[in-house]
């Protein structure tokens, strides 16, 4: 079967970067992903956010239970994704991870009903997972695109990923439906990803 070369790269992306993140011990994954939360807390577009959407991390993905506690004891609205048929997707609020069960393919998701409302969108800041990233902003997801359906439907959104230093790449190869990110936040770095060049502008 012909494969479009972009998506042999995609994939050849995935086969590199996923064992190594999966290969992460516990103390790495807990140490990098408090330093990573820990420097998206300081982000302006957070600092001045009213509500946040998280993910569930999987597959040694960096986790998010800090920016949670955070976001929660500081009066911001809490979201998380919940999957509907067809990858169709819900944005429900949390006010704790007890809250959330197993749902499809294992991810915890929330067990409320309360939506993301209209108004919650103003000043909303949306943290985003994925298997390799570059200082432009470009990312690499597992390849089902419900992610980046998502990232579209909330445009006026700021989008901030969470990464492992190594997930960070020259360049990812992108179709014209991929979404950018407008930050990505590693253990080692905050990426500025307004610029166009492929150098990284970092803040701090």
């Amino acid at each position: 079967m012909w494969v479009a070369p972009k998506e042999e790269k995609k994939r050849a992306l995935r086969n590199a970067t996923l064992p190594r993140r999966n290969s992460l011990s516990k103390s790495e994954r807990f140490l990098w992903s408090r330093l990573i939360q820990a420097k998206a807390l300081q982000l302006p577009p957070y600092l001045a956010s009213s509500s946040v959407l998280l993910y569930s991390p999987v597959q040694n993905e960096v986790c998010t239970d800090d920016i949670l506690e955070h976001s929660l004891s500081q009066g911001r609205k809490v979201f998380y994704p919940k999957l509907r048929s067809g990858y169709s997707v819900d944005l429900i609020q949390v006010l704790s991870l007890v809250e959330m069960r197993a749902g499809r393919f294992g991810i915890l998701e929330p067990t409320g009903s309360t939506l993301l409302a209209e108004t919650d969108r103003a000043g909303l800041v949306v943290f985003v997972p994925g298997v390799a990233f570059d200082p432009r902003g470009n990312r690499l997801g597992r390849g089902k695109g419900w992610y980046d359906r998502l990232l579209k439907r909330l445009g006026d959104a700021m989008f901030v990923a969470l990464a492992y230093e190594f997930q960070i790449i020259e360049e990812v190869p992108t179709e014209s439906w991929d979404q950018k990110v407008h930050y990505v936040v590693t253990e080692n770095r905050v990426i500025d990803c307004a610029e166009s060049s492929a150098q990284s502008n970092q803040i701090f």
